[in-house]
């Protein structure tokens, strides 16, 4: 006997199909051209196809028929439909009218058959892709051809490597796997490729404090290292500077605490009131910076924006320190005791610290306490501060000393704040 379908489901392929039909209808008539299709006839064909679907809702013999049919008779509409011309005289070769009948017929089906979520999430991503045609044809237009092979090669550290790589440990140095070390790369990956498209393709992220704040995202030393350049070639700059600086530095505690707490979420608990108590001193005192600097009296000129991060090398030469500091840390701690992570942290804030940071929150050191991993990263972003403050007054001159005093001043606050837990124990 066969399962009689539920007034839901019959009420839910109604209005999906109404939606479509509606979609369908308002963007063809904006084009004055007349396609198959529409508010009566999806309907009709998502009804049609949940009909022979639950006729044989096992073999499918009456719904692969009736797909057959539409499909001769979508055969038939398209031969003729390839003698069109568009405005241009082009050929019109476009399928998107046969894959919403089909899609329709479906339809039926997929509400019978499926969660309800399916059938709404197909349909309005159907709605969605109809709708923002030109959109999309402007953003493709858009696009640098290089960024689709900065996606796939994305899409290949995530979705292809990292399910490959072990899971266990492949030596007794250290207790990281290649998969946690290809996880924290692909994170951070992810973060500063965000960044960069931000910065890149959405105007707003040029203008005022927009780009320090994605470029704390991607990486706040070098978006210390532009803006003090910027400064110091651009007095009319030198407002937005200041306060970018410091306010790249903020970001950069709350994108710390952020990856931590991704592999490591009690800790990131732990290290939450330090860091975010740095990062929302930082972002006050950039306010500051800000609104009491003289405005600019010329035109601003946007930072340089940062190059592609996402490069196979920039993946490798990551890969290659985060297992180095993995290797260092436990080495340290072994002959050394916690006092040398200390001064190791101190170290390696003078370069990348974020490879140091995810090996502390993913455990690659053995022994090393939950409290004693939160005063290390307190020491790393310390010393990295320090770094930056060099780096604005070798780049930026006087015209940047504010912001070294402010770097500097946050760093001795780390320092402090690292003091304070290590009393505590």
């Amino acid at each position: 006997m066969l399962a009689t379908p539920s007034v839901h489901s019959l009420a839910l392929l109604l209005l999906l199909s109404f939606f479509l039909g509606f979609a369908f209808e308002d963007f063809f008539e904006q084009r004055k051209s007349a396609r198959p299709g529409g508010v009566r006839t999806f309907p009709l064909l998502s009804l049609g196809g949940g009909v022979l679907y639950w006729l044989d809702p096992t073999r499918l013999v009456a719904f692969t028929g009736g797909l057959l049919v539409l499909g001769i008779w979508l055969s038939i509409f398209y031969t003729v439909h390839l003698r069109e011309r568009d405005d241009q005289g082009e050929r019109n070769a476009g399928l998107v009218v046969l894959l919403l009948n089909i899609h329709a017929y479906l339809l039926g089906a997929v509400t019978l058959a499926l969660p309800h979520w399916v059938a709404v999430g197909v349909t309005v991503t159907a709605v969605m892709l109809l709708t923002s045609r030109d959109w999309l044809h402007r953003l493709v237009r858009k696009i640098d051809a290089r960024e689709i092979t900065t996606a796939a090669q994305f899409l290949i550290l995530s979705g292809v490597v990292l399910p490959l790589l072990p899971a266990e440990p492949v030596t007794s140095l250290t207790s990281i796997t290649p998969r946690q070390a290809w996880l924290a790369l692909t994170l951070i990956s992810a973060l500063s490729y965000a960044s960069y498209l931000a910065q890149r393709y959405w105007h707003h992220a040029a203008r005022a404090l927009w780009m320090p704040a994605l470029g704390g995202l991607y990486s706040s030393t070098a978006t210390t290292v532009v803006l003090a350049r910027q400064a110091r070639s651009d007095a009319f700059s030198r407002r937005d500077a200041l306060a970018g600086i410091t306010l790249a530095t903020g970001v950069m505690y709350l994108r710390v605490l952020a990856t931590i707490a991704v592999f490591n979420l009690p800790l990131a608990q732990q290290l939450a009131p330090p860091m975010i108590g740095l990062a929302a001193a930082a972002m006050a005192i950039a306010t500051l910076q800000y609104v009491l600097s003289a405005a600019p009296t010329g035109e601003t000129v946007a930072p340089a924006q940062n190059d592609n991060p996402l490069e196979l090398g920039s993946a490798a030469v990551f890969a290659a320190l985060f297992v180095a500091i993995s290797l260092a840390s436990t080495w340290v701690k072994s002959e050394f005791g916690t006092q040398g992570i200390y001064w190791l942290a101190a170290i390696v804030g003078f370069a990348d610290i974020d490879p140091f940071v995810l090996n502390l929150a993913q455990g690659g050191t053995a022994g090393l306490g939950a409290h004693a991993v939160s005063i290390a990263i307190l020491i790393a972003t310390s010393s990295n501060n320090v770094l930056k403050a060099a780096y604005a007054i070798a780049f930026g001159g006087r015209r940047t000393w504010p912001s070294a005093v402010v770097l500097v001043a946050l760093a001795i606050g780390g320092i402090a704040l690292a003091g304070w837990l290590a009393l505590a124990t």
